[in-house]
């Protein structure tokens, strides 16, 4: 390196003739003190980098060692470097799809398959998702095969970590910023989170129930009661009955943890009939809307689940049978359960796609107006009041009036559905009319759009891909807000009396003026009487 420089301020001075030797040292240590000041922005500086590339030419010892200059410094330089940045040029920061790619890195994660697999170990509750988008994919509903296949693998994942009996992927419902991927499982062991913590609450409010009736007691002068009783809350059906017979698992999208929903409860399916929201993707976001809705927009999603899954899970007619016990049940609605009809070998395209829809039956029950599938009398909390006097029995006689609510029952066909405005509920149509043979039948919701389900032979499923909302007839308008409610009935003894005119006034003046004397009279009268009988 000191060579160059004293070679190139040697020609320099036989080309200018007027250096002389000290302006020749002066000049070399200038020159060298800037090589060694120019810095990159990882603090290397080009002395160092020409000395290591001067020594990288003269390992390799290459022939063509100065057209390989370039391609050194290029590398020495990339080795030099930390990933984040680049002295060439800057990196930019990852984009949503790289950041989304690093997360579902583990999906593809290879297991090793050196133990025997056995065969309780190939049993799996894993659906088999590729074959029924297959399906879907025929009747014009796709995802994609590749987000099909990272839904399969992300489902996998979930039964790895639970005790599943079984598993499906229940749809997909689109957010303003996120989109929610729902699964569906049966599980073998209960889990009574919710009802604990929701028990806990129920204590916390009762000792302060309670402290607040002792510091009414211990006051001098209470305020009055009021008798006002709130209508009795309608409990919540049990996890594993009802609207909570199934579990759902949700994320946003496929390789993220799977979350679970709480269970759902009447208050929040009938709040969720009179709004109408957009999902954000965001679980814990708060709806703001009129009605005030009990929850979060995870309890509003798992209520729109409820509802999508009782109005349009269909199967073909056949598929299912009731037991022998259910059979002998005598009340219409009485039937809860059913079992697969092990003799059934699948409905034919005829009867799929028959225009009364009498091919495809109802498999999951019907939500009452209630909120419960099963209905719940109110009268039964006013046998277990101690107290009761004669407006409680009044109270107890009406709500003994009160006719139980009932809906269709399972196994009902969907030609029986209400229809939209002319319009049936439900559209059946065959994936090919040219090769027939092969194609299969689907079904598709007018009531709720998005929701589908196919059948071919013995293969059928359901699948819901859209926003959660109901098909409205009539643009939306938010429930008005109720009547104010009258604090006393109006009558003639609270009534507000008309101003009397001046003749009115002078008469009532008069006549009072008159009894006034009548009545001193008599009192003079009385007087004389007394003294005339004590003589």
């Amino acid at each position: 390196m000191s060579t160059t420089i004293n070679s190139y301020y040697g020609d320099q001075q036989q080309s200018n003739g007027s250096l002389n030797g000290n302006d020749l040292e002066k000049h070399y240590i200038d020159a060298k003190a800037y090589i060694l000041s120019a810095t990159t922005k990882d603090g290397t500086n080009l002395y160092d980098h020409l000395a290591h590339c001067i020594s990288r030419l003269l390992a390799d010892q290459s022939r063509d060692g100065a057209d390989l200059v370039e391609d050194v410094s290029k590398n020495i330089k990339s080795e030099a470097t930390p990933p984040q940045h680049d002295t060439l040029r800057d990196r930019p920061a990852q984009d949503s799809e790289h950041i989304l790619a690093e997360e579902q890195k583990p999906l593809f994660d290879k297991v090793d398959h050196n133990e025997e697999l056995d065969d309780e170990a190939l049993q799996s509750p894993l659906p088999h998702i590729l074959e029924q988008a297959y399906y879907f994919e025929q009747a014009g509903i796709s995802i994609g095969k590749d987000e099909a296949y990272r839904i399969w693998l992300s489902l996998k994942q979930l039964v790895d970590k639970g005790h599943l009996e079984k598993l499906r992927f229940w749809g997909k419902i689109f957010g303003t910023q996120k989109n929610y991927y729902i699964a569906e499982a049966e599980q073998n062991v209960e889990d009574n989170t919710d009802e604990n913590e929701l028990n806990e609450e129920t204590h916390i409010n009762d000792d302060n129930k309670e402290s607040g009736d002792e510091d009414m007691e211990d006051e001098e002068d209470p305020l009055p009661k009021s008798t006002y009783k709130s209508p009795s809350i309608v409990p919540k059906e049990e996890r594993g009955t009802g609207v909570n017979k199934f579990t759902y698992y949700v994320c946003n999208h496929p390789g993220t943890s799977w979350i679970k929903l709480p269970i759902i409860t009447p208050a929040q399916i009938s709040q969720a009939r009179l709004i109408k929201h957009f999902f954000t993707g965001d679980l814990n976001k708060e709806i703001i809307s009129y009605p005030a809705y009990p929850g979060t927009e995870k309890n509003y999603l798992r209520a729109q689940i409820a509802r999508i899954s009782a109005t349009t899970h269909v199967s073909p007619a056949g598929k299912f049978k009731f037991s022998e016990e259910e059979e002998e049940a005598e009340e219409e609605g009485a039937r809860e359960n059913y079992q697969e009809n092990e003799d059934f070998k699948g409905a034919t395209l005829s009867e799929l796609l028959d225009e009364e829809l009498n091919g495809w039956i109802h498999h999951v029950q019907y939500i009452l107006p209630q909120g419960r599938t099963k209905w719940w009398n109110p009268g039964e909390n006013a046998d277990k009041e101690e107290e009761e006097n004669e407006e409680e029995e009044e109270m107890k006689a009406e709500t003994e009036e009160i006719e139980p609510e009932q809906g269709p029952p399972l196994l009902t066909p969907i030609g029986a559905d209400v229809e939209i405005q002319n319009t049936k509920a439900w559209t059946t149509k065959i994936s090919s009319n040219l090769i027939p043979q092969y194609a299969c039948a689907f079904v598709r919701s007018n009531l709720w759009p998005g929701a589908y389900a196919f059948a071919r032979g013995t293969a059928w499923e359901n699948i819901y891909v859209g926003f959660g909302h109901k098909y409205g007839t009539t643009d939306y308008g938010p429930e008005l807000p109720p009547l104010p409610a009258n604090e006393y009935s109006d009558g003639p003894e609270i009534g507000e009396a008309e101003d009397p005119s001046p003749e009115e006034e002078a008469k009532a003046r008069a006549a009072e003026e008159q009894a006034a004397d009548e009545g001193e009279e008599e009192e003079q009268e009385e007087e004389v009487d007394n003294e005339e009988n004590d003589d």
